[in-house]
């Protein structure tokens, strides 16, 4: 029996189109990986699935009566915010105070998801709990949605779907975000849904070494063109035939400071300590983020930055960034200056770049590339002032570097999350900051882009002036000019 099926699909307008006509089905018991490079077409094909794609919505046939019920579909974009999130703000976390207390919590959300789903039994409360063991969200039931991390919102956005019971579940990049053992502990929830409960599962990669045991089928998305599904075995190699190496791209090789900007354009004092906390403590109501924490960071230091979901890593960097005002109650130095000592917030960012999940969150601006990336040169989400030539150039410098100089005039909303990811990061190093710091940069992008990024990582901190703080989960992302390293603990 076919759970999904596109005959011939063709598009009605030319923006919309694959190279070639799309021909896939999903059969009973099958589960699918879409693979393929940022930019391949994957986003377009997975809207195709569900029925989304506005040239093919008559085209798709499913084996199951009332898709939007039985066919749920997380995104990258939902978990970094979704329709009912456009309030959201690059500083909202961190200022309680301006939240509406008719704001939902995670809990009631949860238990919304749980009710809407069928029939209160004891075996859907078992597995309710076992969810909420898994991913550790007891502690966090009480919690506004918009406060979670951005690891606590892609766990609390799979809970919400898996509660619903759908049939077919379509995932995309479900493990980034997630820490190691969550990661594992998601792999075998999915096996366990499975085996168990009948449910189908199509999960969307961009690592392709993640993918588990279960998976049935591969897909690939090759330059708009949707490849047929082929058998999916482990033990054949195939994992081999999906991942390639990468070399450092001809402009990151030809990167040196004769390209920069006027060093008066953008000048930075030089100081040995870049950050100092001080026995710094955060909480939040009953919540201890952060406890006694020393930490002193110095020019030309390479930090990594790590720990489990929740341990407040977010919260650190948010500090750093000024975007949090309970720094102005710990004893913390930026760029040699104490906090509150009469610096704006400004004199800080304009000495940092910085991409994150939070950020990706709260780009929602349907505008060109060009125009994002030169929002770092002002330090805005999105664009108030008119860059000038040479700051154009810089933007499109930095956008080639990256790969993505073709993307300059395109609409951020339009391009896929990966190109979105290196557009940001393209943001993040515009003005080529002394303090650069990298919040999960590798999201969302496939083998080859992980590779050049990380090499332009190596790269830019050649230079003993630039600064880093990195945070990825994943011990293998890490830059080889890492030289210092903080876990945090979970509270």
């Amino acid at each position: 029996m076919k759970t999904i099926e596109i005959i011939n699909a063709r598009a009605r307008k030319p923006e919309w189109s694959m190279a070639e006509p799309v021909n896939f089905s999903l059969e009973e018991g099958e589960h699918i990986a879409i693979v393929g490079r940022n930019g391949a077409g994957k986003s377009m094909f997975v809207d195709m699935l569900t029925g989304r794609h506005p040239a093919f919505p008559d085209m798709v046939r499913y084996g199951f009566d009332e898709p939007y019920d039985n066919l749920k579909h997380i995104s990258f974009r939902d978990t970094y915010g979704g329709d009912n999130d456009r309030t959201y703000f690059l500083q909202q976390r961190w200022n309680q105070m301006e939240i509406d207390e008719e704001t939902p919590t995670v809990g009631q959300k949860l238990e919304e998801a749980y009710q809407l789903a069928g029939e209160d039994t004891p075996a859907r409360r078992a597995l309710q709990q076992h969810i909420y063991e898994l991913f550790h969200l007891e502690p966090l039931l009480d919690k506004y949605v918009i406060l979670l991390s951005s690891g606590e919102l892609r766990k609390f956005k799979l809970a919400s779907s898996l509660f619903t019971n759908p049939k077919v579940l379509i995932m995309e990049n479900p493990f980034i975000g997630l820490d190691a053992q969550t990661r594992d502990q998601l792999k075998e929830l999915m096996a366990m849904l499975v085996q168990e409960q009948g449910l189908q599962i199509i999960l969307v990669l961009a690592k392709t070494d993640e993918i588990p045991e279960f998976i049935t089928h591969i897909v690939e998305v090759r330059d708009m063109k949707v490849l047929p599904k082929v058998l999916w075995n482990v033990e054949c190699g195939m994992r081999n035939e999906n991942t390639t190496k990468a070399g450092k791209p001809k402009e990151i090789i030809n990167y040196s400071k004769t390209n920069l900007l006027p060093p008066s354009s953008f000048h930075t004092p030089q100081h040995d300590a870049v950050i100092s906390f001080n026995h710094v403590t955060i909480r939040y109501g009953a919540r201890t983020i952060l406890k006694d924490l020393d930490w002193t960071v110095r020019q030309g230091e390479h930090w990594s930055l790590s720990g489990q979901n929740g341990s407040g890593k977010s919260t650190l960097l948010s500090l750093v960034c000024a975007d949090n005002p309970q720094a102005y109650a710990c004893d913390i130095s930026l760029f040699g200056h104490k906090r509150g000592s009469g610096e704006s917030i400004w004199d800080i960012k304009r000495q940092i770049g910085y991409v994150s999940p939070e950020m990706h969150r709260s780009y929602k601006q349907n505008i060109p590339a060009m125009q994002i990336v030169a929002s770092g040169l002002k330090d805005t989400v999105g664009l108030y002032v008119r860059a000038n030539d040479v700051e154009k150039e810089q933007c499109r410098k930095w956008l080639g570097i990256l790969g993505v100089g073709h993307l300059a005039e395109r609409p951020f909303m339009e391009m896929s999350s990966g190109e979105q990811r290196l557009v940001l990061l393209a943001r993040a190093f515009v003005k080529e900051p002394s303090l650069l710091i990298l919040d999960e940069p590798l999201h969302g992008l496939d083998n080859e882009n992980r590779q050049m990024v990380k090499d332009l990582v190596d790269h830019y901190c050649q230079d003993p002036e630039k600064t880093l703080i990195y945070v990825t989960h994943y011990q293998e992302e890490l830059p080889h000019c890492i030289d210092h390293g903080l876990f945090l603990e979970r509270h």
